[in-house]
């Protein structure tokens, strides 16, 4: 990247403004962008990929008004930076089939989940009682839930789309499940097992699973084994795991491989194939 042409003390400064919304600073950020050409297009779409999501949010819109945003480039180049986190990769990958995707209606809309959540639950409380608490709001309020009518719809796997249709598959409804509990200082992982996906809890003694797709119940050890059992897979204590941001990324890409070929759609799974490989391959080049 040509990155590098900024100096560091350039960069900061540029970082320092880039969440400014006076309209003379972002009409002068604007042209000076413009100025920059390439540097600031790498600069900008690097920003979007770091863990600062409130940054990210301002380079996307910066990349929007400038035309230079490229979301398959961009998601691409997150995959490399190996910089992996769940809503900016979660996003990022959204907007390779929605490019006018809205990412701060998408944030307000986790913000908003995420501030009822905090009305509602007393001080001090548990991590179970505040996952109950979120299990009511997302699920009963909100209406979050499975797409079981229609499961291999394309837009279940869609972090945007599962925001405004409110239904999803286990994986995205987990995702949206962690991005809320983040927000609330609630530790929580994703857990990947064979063939469904959960949220876990492991800030007690014993830990504790939360099914999103069955609107948040609790399920134990025993439960998710016998679950694993009834689906022909013979469990292992491993599967509990938390599973890394990079592989629920990656699984989500697999996910629209098979759902895109499902609805007729060779061309679009053959991106989010190109994407799988790019997972893999930069997961065997850091692995070296």
């Amino acid at each position: 990247m040509e990155t590098e042409k900024l100096s560091p003390g350039r960069r900061e400064a540029l970082l320092r403004l880039l969440d400014d919304t006076s309209p003379v600073v972002r009409k002068a950020l604007l042209a000076h962008f413009t100025h920059l050409g390439e540097p600031a297009r790498a600069f900008l779409e690097e920003t979007t990929w770091s863990t600062n999501r409130h940054l990210a949010r301002h380079a996307a819109w910066y990349l929007d008004e400038l035309r230079f945003s490229d979301p398959v480039a961009e998601f691409r180049g997150f995959i490399r930076s190996l910089n992996y986190e769940l809503e900016t990769g979660s996003l990022l990958l959204a907007r390779t089939v929605n490019p006018d995707l809205d990412i701060t209606a998408c944030c307000v809309t986790l913000d908003t989940i995420a501030h009822r959540c905090r009305e509602l639950t007393p001080e001090p409380a548990s991590p179970r009682e505040k996952c109950r608490v979120l299990n009511r709001v997302l699920f009963h309020e909100w209406g979050f839930r499975g797409n079981l009518e229609h499961y291999t719809d394309p837009r279940n796997s869609l972090l945007d789309q599962v925001l405004e249709r409110r239904k999803g598959i286990p994986l995205t409804l987990s995702t949206v499940y962690l991005l809320v509990a983040g927000r609330l200082g609630l530790e929580l992982e994703p857990v990947g097992l064979p063939g469904h996906f959960l949220v876990g809890c492991f800030l007690e003694d014993d830990p504790f699973f939360i099914d999103p797709f069955d609107r948040g119940v609790f399920r134990d050890v025993d439960e998710i084994f016998a679950l694993l059992r009834e689906n022909k897979v013979e469990p292992q204590i491993t599967d509990l795991a938390p599973t890394p941001v990079r592989e629920v990324l990656c699984r989500s890409c697999r996910n629209l491989v098979n759902h895109c070929h499902a609805a007729g759609d060779a061309a679009t799974a053959r991106l989010f194939a190109g994407f799988v490989e790019e997972f893999e391959a930069a997961y065997e080049r850091n692995s070296l």
